[in-house]
């Protein structure tokens, strides 16, 4: 059912998120191997608690010892701030427990004689665009991402010395017709310093939500409709006050709920998993289509797998209704685009170390870098569908 006028809602989480901190360690991890060998296999999970670090998985690569990951993983934790007495960099306690990735797997997934390399597994991967943002993704998570990391960056250069790592964001916006017009609410949850109490917090971080959103959008929010730190103070937080988990938070990683997701977690996974690296082009192909102006939305579908190379089936959906446009555009995705794994990791250069700076704030309507990060959010494709 297709509706034009609604409210909508979507979260995002900070760095220091319990959970945001164990993404961050796993990719730091999946870097690490590729950027001794660009064909590494990495499976990383990682638990955290109280002043403790778990890590656990499968690996294939160049050794790596211990004692280089543990030094990588308190690097992590000091980048995003933490030196509190529950968590801290330096003396917290970290376990690395990886191990040889399965051959069973490897398998399936190595190329071999007349065999092209196959995905790391089965699955269902999305990819969403749609004309709300210049970055074209849908507005409420833009901004919940977008505050975040704007308070993210003054905290760490002490302009905002006050608030601590742990911190999440909601939006709700109206739409009409369809698109979004101004939002109706806000929340702001942060972990923050003993020295302030409830009303300094909500001033403190009232700018982020006025520098992050368009003035035109929140010109009609109500004071009681912005709501900070709803409990009354957030002083105990990050893993001292919560147990994260790598691969928690994917409806944060991607879409903010605006549209479908596979199931898969991206953080962790070398490219040769497909809940990762089709997820990427599954995007990419979609962002492309709408930057053609063909369609105001795009969603696509692929499908995998365990050890077979092509996708098993690719779904589009252009939502307006023109059937034998969607399989135009099928087609010509079909014809110009190589979504095997080794093809799609070679159409977006994603054997580099580019990973951990995806870890929190979204992996899409990001800026892609000199350094080969956010590869799948360029739109160089778009004369394919202009045609």
């Amino acid at each position: 059912m297709k509706f034009n006028n609604y409210f909508f809602t979507s979260e995002s989480v900070s760095e220091g998120h319990p959970d945001k901190v164990c993404d961050r360690i796993s990719d730091m991890v999946v870097d690490t191997y590729i950027s001794k060998d660009p064909q590494s296999r990495v499976a990383c999970e990682t638990l955290t608690t109280t002043n403790r670090v778990i890590l656990a998985g499968e690996t294939r690569g160049p050794e790596t010892k211990k004692e280089e990951l543990i030094e990588k993983v308190r690097g992590c934790i000091k980048d995003i701030g933490y030196e509190q007495k529950g968590f801290h960099w330096k003396n917290c306690k970290i376990d690395v427990h990886l191990h040889s990735q399965s051959s069973d797997i490897a398998m399936g997934v190595d190329s071999k004689g007349n065999k092209d390399e196959g995905a790391g597994d089965q699955g269902i991967m999305f990819g969403y665009a749609c004309d709300e943002t210049e970055v074209l993704m849908p507005a409420p998570i833009y901004y919940s991402h977008k505050i975040l990391e704007l308070m993210a960056s003054d905290r760490k250069k002490g302009i905002a010395d006050k608030l601590e790592p742990d911190s999440k964001s909601q939006v709700t916006m109206k739409y009409e017709n369809g698109k979004p017009v101004k939002v109706t609410s806000v929340v702001i949850s942060t972990q923050h310093s003993p020295e302030v109490d409830q009303s300094q917090v909500k001033e403190i971080v009232r700018p982020y939500l006025e520098k992050a959103i368009p003035k035109s959008l929140i010109s009609d929010l109500k004071d009681e409709e912005f709501y900070v730190n709803p409990t009354g103070q957030f002083i105990i937080g990050g893993p001292d006050g919560d147990t994260g988990l790598t691969g928690r938070k994917i409806i944060v990683d991607t879409y903010g709920g605006a549209a479908p997701h596979g199931g898969g977690a991206f953080s962790g996974k070398d490219p040769s998993k497909v809940d990762r690296s089709a997820a990427y082009a599954a995007r990419y192909v979609a962002k492309n289509v709408v930057a053609s102006k063909i369609a105001k939305k795009c969603l696509i579908q692929l499908s995998y797998a365990i050890g077979v190379s092509k996708p098993l089936s690719i779904f589009v959906d252009l939502f307006d209704g023109d059937e034998e446009k969607a399989q135009d555009v099928q087609k010509l995705i079909q014809d110009n685009f190589d979504l095997s794994p080794r093809g799609i990791r070679e159409m977006l250069s994603l054997n580099k170390p580019i990973y951990e700076c995806t870890a929190a704030y979204g992996h899409f309507g990001r800026k892609p870098d000199s350094k080969g990060s956010f590869s799948w959010e360029k739109t160089d494709k778009t004369g394919i569908f202009k045609k």
